[in-house]
Formats: C-alpha cells, structure tokens, sequence
C-alpha cells in the first residue's frame, strides 16, 4: 500500500530541502564548517525567514479578516440575540445561515484569521519528515527526496549543537541515551520558550488589540480558548519533535511575535488599547490620525475636524424641517395666545376649501 502521507508531502519536502541546502551551500561558501550544528541550525533560521516571508500576503489577510469579524460583531450578536434559547433545528439551521450570510456579505470567515498557521503546518510536517528520515537515510546510504544528497544527509546526521546535541534527536531519544544530559536541557529549555513565546504571541492580541465590542464576541472565546489549548498541545507533542524543528518552530514564533507588536504598535485595531495608546503617542508628538487613517500635524487634523463638522452643520440645516402635529388643546392655547398679544390668528383651511388669500 503506497505512503499516502509520503505522497502528499513529497513536493512539500523537496522544498524544504531545496531551502535548506541552499542555505547551507550560501554558509558554506562563507567559510562555515560544513559539518558543524551552527552551520545546520542558521540554515534552518533561513528556512523560517524564507518561509515566514512568503506568508506575509496571507498575514496581511488575516489582519483585514479580523478586521471584518470585528465589524460585524454586533450585526453577529443580533442573529445570536435572535435564536437565543431556541434548541430545536430549524432554529439552529436559521442561526447558522444567517451566521453564514453575514460571513459571506462583509467576506470573512472566522478561518480566514488562522490562515498563516494552517498553511505552515504542512511545510511544518515537511520539515518534521525531513529530519525524522535522516537517520534511517544516513545509515542506509540514502539522501532525501531532493538536493539533500547521502553526503549532506550523513553531515546533517553527525552535525551536533554545542558539539553535543544532533539535529534529529527528540527528547524521547535524548532521555533514554547515557549521555543525554545535556541535549534534554537543551531540548527543554528550546520547548519551554517555544511555548512561552506561542502563549506571549497570543495574549498580546487579546489583551492589547481588541476593541470593547469584539471581547463580547464569539471570536473572543475562541480566542480565549486557544490561548490555553495551543500551549497545552505543545507541551505533549514537543518531547516528540527533533531538535531542528524546536528550533524552527521557536524561531518562527519569535518571528510573529516581533511582527504582531509592529502591527499592534503602528496598526492597531480602532477602540482597542493599542489604539489609544498610539493615538497618546502621537499626541505627544504634535500628531493625529485623520479621517483616512494617515498620520498627519495636530493642525491638519483640527482644521479637518473643523471642516467635517461645518458640513454636518449645513447638512442638518438643509433638510426640510417636520411640523409636528399640534393637539385640538395646544392649538386652543395657541389661538387665545395670538389674541392675547393682538395678533390676528392665520386662517386654517377646512378639508374641501381652498386657503383664503
């Protein structure tokens, strides 16, 4: 029966491959060794930067998808207001074609803002199949599916970290080794601050860049939610992953986490804390944000405000005032008011007559 998985990521792992050892030949070339673990571990830093490089499309999509979730939070809350306390299933198929209309109206789904995660994890995978084979390759002879041939696979297989932790072992491995002391430190350190920069990353957009409106979402929840499962999930599978891919995953972490505070400092969602926070820093500076977003003088800024509310003025006073309907009583009073003052009160028509000129 034919490796299905192996079939999948094959072009997946050629790539990854191809980024690897092109690094390592550009290293190399600088006068590198080309068996030392520094040698292999900063290939593997290209890999993320390359990799995380080529998502910053999706991540641009994400933020804007988040965006619009946000938006359309009320608008959410509304149909959720609507079928509350309805359990039956026509009830629940409404709700969710609604929910699914309003998605498909402002163009987002709730996945669109873990697009960037769910396309790493293949190239994640790769990777993983990369480094999990080079032991069987190595002492079988055997390259990778690409330009990882058998002489780079056996100096990937005796590379070690510090001279004493090998790219493909895991923590598994490392425990049961007489001499693995050292490579589980590494490991444990390397998986601890692969979970804390995952967890930091996380909460920074929760705490910091989320408007008052979108922390009573549903989105938020979930949010909330991943927050503490992600970790979790690291914890358990982490004593599982080789060295090389502990290295590539913190690497990639710290990458978001450095690109999600430059988005939170300079793009911040509007009404969140982030946003006030820039608006104080900007203020302090002589600056405003305009109506379109750019950062312009404090006097541009009043000056646009001025102009913007002048033409809300004139908007209001251009449109035709409505006359009330006056009661039989308040008209009575009027009357005897116009009487009083020695004024003569205005004709009023009678249904059927023409008004007297």
């Amino acid at each position: 029966m034919p490796d299905l998985i192996g079939i999948v990521l094959w072009p997946l792992k050629w790539a990854v491959e191809l980024v690897l050892v092109g690094w390592h030949t550009l290293f190399t070339a600088l006068g590198m060794a080309p068996a030392a673990g520094i040698t292999w571990v900063i290939s593997i830093v290209g890999l993320v930067l390359v990799v995380r490089a080529a998502l910053i499309p999706l991540f641009v999509r994400q933020i804007k998808s988040q965006r619009k979730m946000m938006e359309i939070a009320p608008e959410l809350r509304k149909v959720q207001e609507k079928y509350r306390g309805k359990k039956d299933q026509l009830s629940r198929e409404a709700m969710s074609r609604e929910t699914m209309a309003l998605y498909k109206k402002h163009g987002t789904t709730p996945v669109s803002s873990c697009l960037p995660l769910l396309v790493q994890m293949p190239i994640f995978f790769a990777l993983f199949s990369v480094l999990n084979d080079v032991s069987r390759h190595a002492n079988s002879g055997q390259g990778g599916v690409g330009l990882l041939t058998p002489e780079l696979t056996r100096e990937f297989y005796d590379a070690r970290l510090f001279d004493v932790a090998s790219m493909h072992v895991n923590l598994v491995t490392a425990w049961g080794q007489s001499d693995g002391q050292v490579t589980v430190a590494i490991l444990l350190t390397l998986v601890v601050l692969m979970i804390a920069s995952q967890f930091f990353t996380q909460l920074q957009i929760i705490s910091k860049n989320l408007s008052p409106e979108a922390k009573t979402g549903q989105a938020y929840q979930m949010q909330k939610i991943m927050l503490y499962i992600l970790p979790l999930a690291f914890i358990f599978s982490g004593v599982f992953f080789p060295l090389g891919v502990v290295i590539y995953w913190f690497v990639s972490n710290l990458w978001t986490m450095v690109q999600q505070f430059i988005v939170i400092r300079e793009m911040p969602t509007p009404g969140s804390d982030a946003a006030k926070a820039r608006e104080e820093r900007l203020a302090r500076k002589g600056k405003a944000i305009d109506a379109s977003g750019k950062v312009v003088p404090i006097e541009k800024y009043e000056a646009e405000q001025q102009r913007l509310f002048e033409e809300a003025e004139r908007a209001r006073a251009a449109q035709p005032k409505r006359q009330q309907p006056v009661g039989k009583q308040r008209a009575k009073k009027q009357q005897q008011s116009t009487k009083g003052s020695g004024t003569a009160p205005r004709p009023t028509a009678k249904p059927g007559t023409d008004t007297p000129s």
